[in-house]
């Protein structure tokens, strides 16, 4: 799920040596951290949410199909 992420995230901003992605394992569900430049911030978050929500969208059902419950966070 990381990679999936940190290769769907490099592909959209201007600088892909800034893109960090984490996961952290919680008690139900693993939580995968986005990071980026902050003036990429907007090319990951898309037009009133819709990009951040088609990566969501993506990496759920990747997550679907080996039973885990995946949430993505874009934090600064």
């Amino acid at each position: 799920m990381v990679k999936l992420v940190e290769v769907i995230a490099k592909a959209l901003v201007d600088q892909p040596d800034a893109v960090e992605v984490k996961e952290v394992q919680g008690e139900q569900s693993i939580i995968i951290e986005l990071k980026v430049a902050q003036e990429d911030m907007g090319k990951v978050i898309g037009k009133q949410g819709r990009i951040a929500k088609s990566i969501r969208t993506v990496v759920k059902a990747a997550a679907a199909k080996e039973n885990k419950r995946v949430i993505v966070e874009i934090i600064q």
